[in-house]
């Protein structure tokens, strides 16, 4: 039943109020292909940031520059891709329906697109084309309030704080009511996932690079604040947004406490599927560092004048007084 956003956001208000179920059927396979809907707000977003990001990479191309294939993949493709597939796919129509589709909605906002979005580069992209501009930008970004910001022990706090006050507040309903506290909510659930990657990845300019031991820690951080807020929302005996799924009334699929404890388990388990991976991508960039550092320590004492001195000045002070010259010398 394809439908757009304001009538997702309308259906949820008439339900409410309590006039009966008028949502989707029940969500099968098949049916999980078909059923799509048009969010004209995020549409704009991914059209304007597609388009946007396809010329820059043909004037800097054109300019003679080389950029990798594999960004506009990264960026347009998967990126972008899955916010289509988080807000206008089968997740976006059954979101109001099914508390487990709100949480594979809220995975893929929080994580998922927010990790290709910053593969792509898109920092980079934007100082190459607009070079002028890049100067105030990387001001900005190496400003002392850019490096608060992004300080490790605040970006994993943000990326979990967010979606928990959204679960366990009023927040979690007003999105069902709202067309625009819905579109706000999607890009406050994205911003901090964005900021997350994109200082742990350094691919773009960044506030301060931190190493990878620290990126390493960060990860973890994030992958056990994951957890708490799956097994937070499992343990719950309270019905999360209650009033909103009793009006609601869906006649078909699991019970409302079966399917909160299903969409705690897809927080959990789907969330650590995405940080997981990363943590151990971190701990490959972390060998490779020390790796990398310890060849360039070796080059550099190679490569110094007085590396030679150094070890001479271990000889035994006896070896170069005359007196005992001969006495020493090897046979």
């Amino acid at each position: 039943m394809p439908c757009d956003g304001d009538s997702v956001a309308g259906m949820g208000t008439a339900l409410a109020s309590g006039v009966g179920y008028h949502g989707p059927p029940a969500l099968t396979p098949p049916l999980a292909l078909a059923e799509w809907t048009l969010d004209p707000v995020m549409l704009t977003l991914i059209v304007v940031l597609g388009v946007g990001y396809l010329l820059g990479v043909h004037r800097i191309r054109r300019g003679g520059s080389s950029w990798s294939v594999a960004r506009p993949i990264w960026f347009v493709g998967l990126g972008l891709g899955f916010l289509v597939i988080a807000t206008m796919s089968w997740v976006g129509v059954y979101q109001p329906i099914l508390f487990y589709a709100r949480a594979v909605q809220t995975v893929l906002l929080v994580l998922v697109v927010p990790l290709f979005l910053a593969m792509g580069r898109p920092i980079t992209l934007a100082i190459a084309v607009f070079p002028r501009a890049g100067v105030h930008l990387e001001a900005a970004i190496k400003s002392r309030l850019a490096r608060i910001l992004t300080f490790p022990a605040i970006t994993p706090f943000v990326l979990v704080a967010v979606p928990f006050v959204m679960y366990f507040t009023s927040w979690y309903t007003a999105v069902f009511h709202s067309g625009a506290v819905r579109e706000l909510t999607f890009l406050a659930l994205m911003a901090p996932g964005f900021v997350f990657f994109w200082t742990l990845l350094r691919v773009d300019p960044v506030p301060k690079a931190y190493s990878y031991g620290v990126s390493m820690w960060i990860t973890g951080a994030e992958v056990i604040g994951d957890a708490f807020l799956g097994l937070a929302v499992i343990a719950d005996q309270n019905l999360l947004g209650a009033s909103y799924y009793h009006a609601l009334a869906r006649p078909w699929g699991s019970t409302l406490q079966t399917d909160q404890v299903i969409g705690g388990g897809v927080l959990w388990i789907l969330g650590d599927l995405v940080g997981l991976p990363f943590l151990a991508a971190q701990l490959i960039q972390l060998m490779r560092e020390d790796e990398s550092d310890a060849a360039r320590i070796d080059a550099e004492l190679d490569e110094s004048p007085s590396a030679d001195d150094a070890l001479d000045s271990t000889k035994p002070w006896w070896e170069d007084d005359p007196r005992f010259t001969n006495r020493f010398k090897p046979t």
